[in-house]
């Protein structure tokens, strides 16, 4: 295939990639622009094998079939709750790879056209210092995020007295090694960065709090784009380089909403260390305050009393897998002239539109379904707000609690609707481990219950 034709196909993809993410940013084209992306990576997985310095088919083609086997069984086998950490894992294989490619490009440069050993390309070194650093530490990070989000770490902040300014120095010393490495090409340099992001990947994740995973998932997704950017740039694939930076750049704008969105500083995002002050750390208290607590059927006497309804959904809808009852329920209360909205916060579930991929599973019209700046004032005219599963996107600590980890943070207004409906198993604090004063509020009743039960119960009894 001519270079002419490789470079054509290469731009088709690349279009497609963009075109897909277009598609993406919308429930109603989700579709569309995912099965673009399918065709563009096809186009460009086909352009690539036909490319003439390809000589070894049989490792690529096992790679594809062993990948694409793997890949298929955790798709079917995966359930929706799960889908944060198979991010976070799939993003730590990215920057595995990133590693993976620089230390074979470094050892083995004539392979790659950059040089030869002891004479690589400066610019060369340089891509590789960088792809390195940005690898290792998408790698840990993400591994530290998947431990979180799975449960096998506390999702509480996990810090310790003097730990940015460890970052900082560890920091700085990886801009001296590559200075070292890219002047001298040493491979004790090369280990030593490594090493030395490998460990600033778990500095810099462990120290987040649980309430902000949905912004370290955006993220690390902007760190594996770039990652894979620098691996574009080590093999000199410009397809590559411009997939990189489209996942690399869409992380980082998202990241940078979701900043805005939450109240935080969107360059401590990027190092990391966010979720709490040195020697801080999410207080997992509970209150022994009453709550006034209700069964199915007075939930659902107060709904078909109502006007309003407005649904505000949460990761314990998820893993109830309540999507469907919850639907069902919407369409009851609609039949019998009750206006039903859904309110979702940017930062509800685990990571970014998990909430709003249940709601299209289940088939929720898009149109009832509203993102936080758009709804947060219909709270106060809303008869009944209806809490599934969602605790610390509603917790008033976020506004009055100067002291909370969690301050600072928009969250939904539902403690001004005329009743709150709160389904929980219990008082449990949420995964940022802070106690909802909203649980023992005068307009909430607790409905102490699984969500896709209670829900189940409440549609049976409209």
């Amino acid at each position: 295939m001519s270079s002419d034709l490789t470079g054509l196909l290469y731009l088709i993809a690349a279009i497609c990639f963009i075109m897909a993410l277009r598609g993406l940013s919308s429930p109603e084209t989700a579709r569309r622009g995912n099965a673009i992306g399918i065709a563009g990576m096809a186009i460009a997985i086909g352009t690539t094998l036909a490319n003439p310095g390809i000589v070894s088919f049989e490792m690529i083609a096992a790679g594809i079939v062993i990948g694409g086997a793997i890949g298929t069984v955790i798709a079917l086998k995966i359930e929706m709750t799960a889908l944060p950490q198979l991010v976070a894992a799939f993003h730590s294989l990215v920057g595995l790879a990133a590693v993976a490619v620089a230390t074979a490009t470094f050892f083995a440069p004539e392979a790659y056209g950059i040089g030869a050993a002891g004479h690589i390309l400066t610019t060369s070194l340089i891509e590789l210092s960088i792809g390195t650093i940005v690898g290792a530490i998408t790698f840990t990070g993400s591994i530290v995020a998947f431990a979180k989000l799975q449960g096998l770490v506390s999702g509480s902040p996990l810090v310790f007295p003097g730990q940015h300014l460890l970052n900082a120095v560890l920091g700085l010393t990886l801009i001296g090694l590559g200075a070292w490495m890219v002047t001298t090409e040493s491979h004790e340099a090369f280990w030593l960065i490594v090493a030395l992001s490998l460990a600033l990947g778990f500095l810099i994740i462990l120290p987040i709090g649980g309430a902000d995973m949905p912004v370290v998932i955006s993220m690390l997704n902007s760190y594996s784009g770039w990652a894979a950017c620098g691996i574009g740039f080590t093999l000199s694939n410009t397809l590559l380089i411009v997939t990189g930076a489209l996942v690399g750049s869409s992380g980082a704008i998202l990241s940078y909403v979701m900043c805005k969105g939450m109240n935080r500083s969107f360059i401590s995002v990027i190092l990391g260390g966010f979720g709490a002050e040195d020697g801080a750390g999410a207080a997992a208290t509970t209150s022994d305050r009453p709550v006034k607590a209700g069964s199915a059927e007075d939930a659902a006497f107060i709904m078909r009393n109502a006007t309003k309804v407005i649904v505000v959904p949460g990761y314990g809808m998820a893993v109830a897998q309540a999507q469907h009852a919850l639907r069902e329920m919407g369409d009851k209360l609609k039949e019998i002239g009750i206006e039903v909205k859904y309110a979702i916060h940017p930062v509800a579930g685990r990571m970014p539109g998990h909430m709003n991929v249940l709601l299209a599973e289940a088939n929720v019209p898009y149109d009832e379904v509203f993102e936080l700046d758009e709804i947060n004032n219909e709270f106060a005219t809303a008869d009944v707000v209806y809490v599934i599963g969602a605790n610390d996107v509603t917790n008033p600590a976020a506004k009055t609690d100067p002291q909370s980890p969690i301050y600072g943070m928009p969250i939904l207004d539902v403690e001004k609707a005329t009743t709150v409906l709160f389904i929980k198993r219990s008082l449990s604090p949420g995964y940022a481990g802070v106690d909802n004063s909203l649980f023992y509020a005068d307009n909430t009743m607790m409905l102490f219950a699984d969500a896709k039960k209670m829900t189940e119960e409440i549609v049976r009894a409209l």
